[in-house]
Formats: C-alpha cells, structure tokens, sequence
C-alpha cells in the first residue's frame, strides 16, 4: 500500500441494526486497525428514504431547518428538512410530516391519513427562495394520491355538492372529490424544479399499485385496500381528464400511495432514481474517482440488489475509473455473481449459514469492525 491509499465508504443502512452513518464509523475504525494513515471519504448512503436528508447535508456540508406541519392525522408537529451547501436545494424527506413511524400502530389507517403535512414542507422550501427541491418519497403513512400534498400548495377540491373540501384530503376523501381547480396553485411551482427521489418503479393501480402492494403495510384491512383502489381510480380520472396528462402508469406513480403520481400530475415532478441522486448530490464521482477502493454495503445482498439499490448505483461509476469495489452485508443471499459480472471484486457476510442472526444484528458495528480488519489488506 502506497503510503496514504485513499478509500471511500459509501454503504447504505444495515436496517433494523445500524444507520449507514453507523455503518461508516465502523468501516473506518477497522480499516484504521490496520492503515492507521489511510485516507477515508464517508458518504452514508440512503436512496430516497430515511437518512436522506441528513446523508445529502453531511455531504455537502449544509444545513436543517425546522418548521410546525401537519402529520399524516393532521396534528401539528415540528419537522426539519436540509438545505444542501450549494443553498439552491432544499432536500426533504416526507417522511418527516408524513410518515408511518409518526402514527400509533392502533391508529394507522390509510383511508384517514394525509399527505397535507408534505405539502407544507415543499411550501416552506419555495418561499425560502430555493432553486431546486429533491423530494424522498419513502416510508410513507398514506395513500391519497398526493392530493393532502397538493391541496397545501394551494389546488382546491370540491364534493358533489360544488362545496370545497377543506379538511386535509385523505385516502376517504379523495374518493368524494368531483372536481378540482389549479389556478391557486404556489407561484413558486413555477420557479422551481422539483425531484422527486424514488426506488420503487410501482404504478398507480391495479395487482402491483399504491393500494394493494402498500394499503396493508399502513394498516387497511382487505376491504379498505379495495375502496382506496376505487377511490384512487376515481380521483386520478379527475386530475388525468383536468390536466390533460397520462399518469397512472408511470414508473413509481405508486410510490408513497400515489405521492408519485400527485408530484408528476400537479408539480410536474420528475421521478428520479433515489441512488442516481444522492450520488449527485454529494460529487460522488468526483470523490470515487481516483480512490484506491471503494467499501460499500446493505442489511441484505441478493439479486434485488442490481434492480436500482445502492451498490447497483455505485458500480456504474466505479467501473467507469477501474476502481476496485468490496462489498459487506449482515447476510448474502443466492447467486451475486451478476454484481461480480458489474465490478464488485468480493462480498462478504457477517451471518454466515448456522449463525445466529440475532447475535450478528446486535453486534454489527463489532463485526463489521472486525472483518473489515481482517480483509483490507486483500485489496490494497
């Protein structure tokens, strides 16, 4: 090893055991066991879910700001998103007003949650006078089709009776909505380009849509899971017949319960892949470029891995400059040999078959200490 190798950690969260900031630190503390001088770049990953907002201003050294929204049963609750160092992008996670951890388990239902709470957070970013917004769209509590979103940015919806609806729109709501007005929709719209961070490629209805795949894990029972189907059909006929689009079967129109969708139709969204923009965001390429080896990682290799997560992303670069590529898991499961086939030079597994799981959850940061330590010197 030449006398200061440099090396980038890039992984992302070992779910359930460490966040990929935890992740890092572990990485780095083996490496230092045995090349106490190496030079070490950290980029936590995330690819448009929890952490993003923090791996984006970590990165780029920015900032948070912090504002009151609603959450997804639309009670106020204080939310933060980041500010990039660049200070033209603000990067939020709907999570933060949105997501499933902010409703109690008996509570979750998607027929009676919003995304209102995300609307409010875009409009904070536009009035800040910010360029560009990259959206993470992960982890969400509902499905309402981004109409709770829209509706705090100043689109209107009305029942039967021509009456507008003024509660925050709702997976139930949406369902009596019979028509919808735009011209009050945030002039900011127009100034700003808005990202959103996807890694779901899901439409908007039907066996694989919002309501089916998604309805169950926030909490609908089979009946609900088909009313909001019903009501998801019923409201993006609407906003498809009034905006003169075509919705519905765009990739990740389904993510968040139809967030991606409601971007696309009222905000004119792009939907990006959450990996392709993060590693923007940080430089990434800049940073990986004449790096002796790069170190990634995830709770779980297998071959969902090349389908758009994070390592599938980093070898589209590392390959580009021959940089050599390990990998590190809690657990690799069937045949990586198409990662190998895409650059990866090794992977390796803190459970192995006949451990116990649990053990290697609990003591990841050790482990991952360990190997690190003990294979490093195989690839420099």
């Amino acid at each position: 090893m030449r006398k200061q190798a440099k090396i980038v950690i890039a992984p992302d969260s070992f779910k359930g055991s460490l966040s990929a900031f935890e992740v890092c630190q572990a990485v780095a503390r083996g490496i230092h066991i045995t090349y106490p001088s190496a030079e070490l770049i950290t980029i936590p990953l995330a690819d448009g879910g929890e952490g993003t907002v923090d791996t984006m201003v970590r990165a780029t050294g920015g900032a948070y700001r912090t504002c009151i929204v609603m959450d997804p049963l639309s009670r106020p609750i204080e939310a933060r998103y980041g500010i990039l160092g660049t200070k033209d992008t603000a990067v939020i996670e709907m999570a933060a007003a949105s997501g499933l951890p902010l409703v109690p388990v008996e509570l979750r239902n998607p027929l009676h949650t919003t995304t209102f709470g995300t609307g409010q957070l875009i409009r904070d970013a536009l009035e800040a006078g910010h360029a560009r917004i990259i959206l993470g769209i992960g982890g969400s509590a509902t499905v309402d089709g981004g109409a709770g979103m829209a509706q705090a940015l100043g689109v209107c919806f009305f029942d039967e009776a021509g009456e507008e609806i003024t509660a925050s729109m709702t997976g139930m709501s949406i369902g009596h909505c019979c028509s919808i007005r735009t011209d009050r929709l945030h002039p900011g719209i127009s100034q700003c380009r808005i990202v959103a961070a996807c890694d779901v490629t899901n439409p908007l209805l039907g066996p694989t849509g919002a309501a089916r795949i998604y309805g169950p894990q926030k909490g609908a029972n089979p009946e609900e899971v088909l009313i909001l189907e019903k009501n998801l059909h019923h409201f993006f006929d609407l906003v498809e017949s009034g905006q003169k689009l075509s919705v519905r079967n765009l990739p990740g129109a389904g993510a968040a319960g139809g967030l991606g969708a409601g971007l696309y139709a009222f905000l004119h969204a792009d939907l990006q892949s959450g990996i392709a923009l993060l590693l923007e965001a940080v430089d990434f390429e800049t940073k990986v470029k004449d790096a002796d080896l790069l170190i990634t990682g995830e709770g779980q290799i297998d071959a969902q891995t090349l389908q758009g997560k994070a390592i599938s992303g980093l070898l589209t670069i590392t390959r580009k400059y021959q940089v050599p590529a390990i990998a590190i898991a809690g657990r690799i499961q069937g045949d990586i040999s198409p990662l190998i086939h895409q650059g990866l030079r090794a992977a390796y597994a803190l459970c192995q078959d006949g451990d116990d799981p649990e053990y290697s959850r609990k003591n990841a940061a050790k482990l991952i200490e360990q190997l690190i330590a003990e294979v490093i010197t195989r690839h420099i």
